[in-house]
């Protein structure tokens, strides 16, 4: 079983000792694309709570696109900000948020590095220090998983539909050694920088999975940690916008099962334009000179 904690199991101050025992850099990065409404308050947050104690090192967001000032939100409120198409930009043109994901790492000092969604609303330091608090407490986990209550409306539960209708019942049918895992395609977790420089990443929505299969196979679900983070509120996307979400992660598990299958996909639904889905993947960091010059 991939073991389970709570955010409660960890303190600002224990983790703040440890991490300097163990001389560690901390980077919580923010993947947002048109988030100006509620990146602000994120890093402010981050910022008031978590550099100041010592904790994170740096705040970056890594502004994808957007085209409504979340740059200029976020860096009036003291993250760094890189724009998405600037980093590694001989590997060519990518899109989506697994190649946020991968360029934050790229670019990120931390040789921890955390990740969370910037559309969070009720966005709390439980969701930093939770995940680092693994990381930090225990040699042997590598990478960290949030989950969390998600309600929708006034009722407590039922976010998570593409978890529930794809992401679940493909790894029970294709993966189950990853069962036990809460809610892999959450969008907070953390990492060791040595672990993530060496796996690929799918560019678009798959990422999550992608990761998730890749570590557990190379390094076997013991360096697995998830963690009880709470409640989690966030927009809640269109019915419409989730199946594109759902092939992607459809076509990361055929393709990591090795069906054959979980290439480029086209989504046709009536009365909506069809959607082509490619299931592009980013090469190791490792394996990039631009990203082993910078290393260096």
């Amino acid at each position: 079983m991939i073991p389970t904690f709570h955010h409660e199991d960890f303190s600002v101050g224990q983790l703040v000792e440890l991490k300097a025992t163990h001389e560690q850099v901390v980077s919580v990065c923010l993947p947002a694309r048109d988030e100006a409404a509620t990146v602000g308050p994120i890093v402010s947050l981050i910022q008031e709570e978590l550099v100041a104690a010592g904790l994170v090192d740096e705040v970056l967001v890594m502004d994808d696109h957007s085209t409504d000032g979340t740059a200029e939100v976020a860096a009036a409120a003291g993250a760094r900000v890189v724009a998405v198409g600037d980093v590694l930009p001989e590997l060519g043109p990518g899109s989506g948020k697994g190649e946020a994901l991968y360029k934050s790492v790229a670019v990120a000092r931390g040789d921890l590095v955390v990740w969370c969604d910037a559309d969070i609303t009720d966005f709390g330091a439980r969701f930093v220090v939770g995940l680092l608090g693994p990381l930090l407490t225990r040699a042997d986990v590598a990478f960290v998983k949030g989950y969390y209550d998600r309600p929708v409306g006034d009722r407590a539960h039922g976010g998570g539909r593409v978890t529930e209708l794809m992401a679940r019942p493909a790894i029970a049918t294709l993966f189950p050694h990853l069962a036990s895992l809460m809610q892999p395609l959450s969008g907070e977790y953390a990492g060791r920088r040595s672990l993530l420089e060496q796996l690929p990443f799918v560019q678009g929505y798959g990422v999550d999975l992608g990761l998730l299969i890749d570590i557990a196979g190379r390094h076997g679900t013991e360096v697995l940690a998830q963690v009880d983070l709470g409640t989690r509120r966030h927009r809640n996307r269109p019915l419409d916008e989730l199946g594109p979400q759902a092939l992607a992660v459809l076509q990361t598990a055929l393709r990591r099962a090795g069906t054959g299958h979980g290439g480029t996909a086209t989504l046709v639904r009536p009365d909506a334009e069809p959607v082509v889905v490619t299931a592009a993947e980013r090469p190791p960091l490792v394996e990039v000179p631009g990203y082993r010059r910078r290393s260096a």
